[in-house]
């Protein structure tokens, strides 16, 4: 069963310069997330530019993630639909493909209101037994599933988690406060993970993570354990990267990324455009001077890796 625990990286989906899916670059860096420890990953969030794939990009790329990961870790699919009925049938297809869980986003485009959010909630968990983690972030999608919304979901038994992506640290708080652990919580802003995991998530929806997988699955093991110092020195130096995560051309920068550390390409499809001119090099400098100033967090890193085999 799916644990929604730990850190779960929201992959990019790698494009050739042919706008076609970069299957050997997909695998490289799902290799790269498997070896860095991470608990499971999703596929076609928002960073994997969901709202462009096809049903069928979507289907090669779970069941190329599922072929690699085998019963290591859990497979979750990303729902983004228009309408409960386009939702309903991708919920169908996710089933099919095997997936382990659902990331499920209100209605695109259409800005409904609480009752109908949570009909659309209701409607779509009550069609499967797969366990779903409500994405709530009003601050992209307009949007926000209220801690008296998820009250009214307490009967959906496999709505277990929520990616908490408001930016609003005390949200944790108020999530325990009223409702214990009946939900899991994982982080979605990448700024504000390691304060989101001090107060109590269980985990991290994570975006740089693509380019710096072993830098975010310590920040995660280190923290848990209680080695904060040790945390915090990787958390400062990661900062600067993790801004990138709070951009509206954040698959533009994080694709870059990982450009530069080999684990991906700077392609993206329309209508989104590469990265030019002074915006391209502004963003490189941030990401060249992280990478220039990594051996400072060597120690640390290897740190967490005993944490980890020793915990």
């Amino acid at each position: 069963m799916l644990e929604w625990k730990g850190v779960f990286p929201a992959l990019t989906t790698p494009f050739t310069a042919n706008d076609e899916l970069d299957l050997p670059m997909f695998e490289k860096n799902l290799n790269a997330q498997l070896q860095a420890g991470v608990h499971g990953v999703i596929i076609g969030g928002s960073l994997g530019e969901a709202s462009t794939l096809t049903t069928g990009e979507k289907e090669i790329l779970v069941k190329l993630a599922l072929e690699k990961v085998g019963d290591k870790i859990p497979v979750v699919l990303n729902i983004a639909e228009s309408s409960t009925i386009d939702a309903l049938l991708q919920v169908k297809f996710a089933k099919q493909w095997n997936v382990q869980g659902l990331m499920l986003l209100p209605p695109m485009r259409y800005k409904s209101d609480d009752r109908e959010t949570v009909e659309y909630f209701k409607t779509i968990a009550n069609s499967t037994d797969l366990p779903v983690m409500i994405y709530n972030n009003p601050v992209d999608y307009k949007i926000e599933v209220t801690a008296d919304m998820f009250e009214k979901m307490i009967g959906c038994e496999n709505i277990t988690a929520v990616k908490e992506s408001t930016r609003d640290v005390s949200n944790v708080t108020r999530m325990r406060n009223r409702f214990g652990d009946r939900y899991k919580i994982l982080c979605g802003v990448d700024t504000i993970a390691m304060e989101e995991l001090l107060l109590g998530a269980d985990g991290w929806v994570a975006g740089l993570v693509n380019a710096f997988p072993r830098e975010t699955v310590a920040i995660y093991n280190l923290t848990k354990a209680r080695k904060i110092d040790e945390a915090t020195k990787i958390y400062r130096w990661f900062m600067p990267l993790l801004e990138l995560d709070i951009h509206p051309k954040l698959v533009q920068y994080i694709k870059l990324a990982a450009a530069q550390t080999g684990l991906g390409t700077e392609h993206v499809r329309a209508p989104r455009l590469r990265l030019a001119g002074e915006e391209r090099e502004r963003i490189l400098k941030i990401i060249n001077d992280g990478i220039a100033a990594h051996s400072s967090i060597e120690d640390y890193l290897d740190m967490q890796r005993k944490t980890a085999l020793y915990a």
